[in-house]
């Protein structure tokens, strides 16, 4: 059966042929040349656009070949705003919707870009592979275990492409030093630590209050169980509420977690244990300011993650960032496209620095022309069916990791781990949080 997706990809290879001068006989190279680079049009819709997904929207409609023909958003007021970040880009503007469904409908619309809170994230993708399209999403790419399972049976299910937004994947100096390290740059790796730090502030005592107008409440939550509006969740502080959010630790740990586990070529563990709380303020902030996540692979390497949402104080100079530790030396992969390797003695022996000046704690658009080389992996993985650098399954793997430490945290102990698939061993309890609740008729089902 001929799909958009086929047409594209044939379009694409069809664009090779005339560059080694095949052209179809009796047409044109001019003539088949317009016909390829229509058919080879992504076309793409943005969901959830109020910070980072109006970032990507605008990155997104820079790429060559693509067209942003929808945003989409639960706000008005962030719809209108993206609308207009993409027109002042491509001179022209985007449909605006508000309600996913809606969007999913559209017959103009190949991909899309999930960039909704946490809680949203696994059930937009899902909706958007069973209506044929392919998925860009950002990390995590689940709120808990159990949806990252039902997503990677779902990509195979449906035929579709997920990439997941590990963008540090696809910048050049991070491939480059990850490579040093699996070449024997400090010799045989057994121990990575990473680290975010940032200077939050507290988030207060909400109250219930009237739903903005300008805000569809309802939709908002969508699959999670509903509760009052209060004044003080919409639209970040979402993050450190477990009914939405999960934490720093997936908000930004998952990025560098996800550099040791595929540095360190591991996939799931023996053991996790988390320790920290909300330490900083007395307000409603439910999830850890500061926490310590250890993370072991049998009896021959081990892992942790340091997440201080509120004292930046840096580590190795950066506010985010992972070390390697080897048998010869060390490699750090700081927070922007850059990597240093030490001797044992401390001595810097090799440095690679990157001309992108990256700020890590910007929330919205941190490193714009690096992430689109993420970008455009993702569109040679729809056009060319090239591997894609963060594909769910090691997207699943890396997002469990911070999710397993999340389980700790909450049950209070440590978790024993089958190393064979991830999950947690003779802890019934602790179980109970490798899925979640949902808003009935909101359940993910394939």
């Amino acid at each position: 059966m001929t799909t958009r997706r086929n047409f594209i990809k044939q379009a694409a290879l069809g664009s090779a042929a005339i560059s080694f001068g095949g052209v179809i006989p009796g047409m044109s190279a001019g003539n088949y040349a317009n016909i390829a680079g229509a058919g080879d049009k992504i076309r793409v819709a943005v969901i959830g656009v109020n910070s980072r997904g109006t970032a990507l929207a605008t990155n997104f409609s820079k790429q060559e070949g693509c067209e942003i023909t929808y945003v989409c958003d639960v706000d008005s007021h962030a719809i209108a705003k993206c609308i207009t970040s993409v027109e002042e880009v491509t001179g022209y503007k985007p449909k605006g919707e508000r309600d996913i469904r809606k969007v999913l409908e559209a017959k103009d619309v190949d991909a899309v870009i999930i960039a909704t809170p946490d809680h949203w994230h696994a059930p937009a993708a899902l909706m958007a592979m069973q209506a044929g399209k392919d998925v860009y999403l950002e990390k995590p790419c689940s709120y808990a275990p159990a949806e990252g399972e039902l997503l990677i049976q779902a990509a195979a299910r449906y035929n579709r492409i997920i990439q997941m937004g590990n963008q540090r994947r696809s910048w050049p100096n991070v491939r480059e030093g990850i490579q040093a390290l699996k070449e024997g740059a400090i010799g045989k790796v057994y121990f990575g630590k990473s680290w975010y730090t940032n200077n939050r502030k507290s988030i207060g005592t909400g109250k219930e209050t009237a739903v903005p107008g300008r805000l569809d409440w309802e939709l908002w939550q969508g699959p999670a169980p509903r509760v009052a509006y209060r004044d003080n969740v919409v639209h970040y502080n979402w993050h450190w509420f477990w009914r939405w959010g999960t934490g720093e630790s997936l908000n930004n740990g998952t990025h560098m977690i996800d550099l040791l586990r595929w540095g360190m070529d591991v996939d799931y563990p023996t053991r996790v244990c988390s320790a920290g709380g909300r330490y900083f303020a007395d307000d409603d902030w439910e999830t850890p300011d500061t926490q310590v996540i250890n993370i072991e692979f049998g009896d021959k390497l081990s892992m942790t993650w340091e997440g201080r949402s509120c004292n930046g104080r840096t580590v190795e100079g950066c506010s985010a960032g992972c070390m390697f530790y080897g048998e010869t030396g060390s490699l750090l992969v700081m927070g922007n496209d850059s990597y240093k390797i030490f001797g044992l003695d401390n001595k810097l022996v090799k440095e690679q620095n990157s001309a992108v000046a990256i700020d890590p704690r910007n929330l919205m658009n941190p490193a714009e022309s690096l992430d689109a080389l993420h970008i455009n992996n993702f569109f040679d993985g729809i056009r060319k069916g090239e591997t894609l650098n963060a594909d769910i399954v090691s997207g699943h793997k890396s997002t469990l990791l911070m999710q397993l430490g999340n389980i700790s945290q909450r049950a209070g102990r440590s978790l024993q781990i089958d190393p064979m698939n991830g999950r947690i061993l003779h802890d019934r309890e602790a179980m109970k949080l490798w899925s979640r609740d949902y808003e009935p008729g909101w359940e993910m089902k394939l």
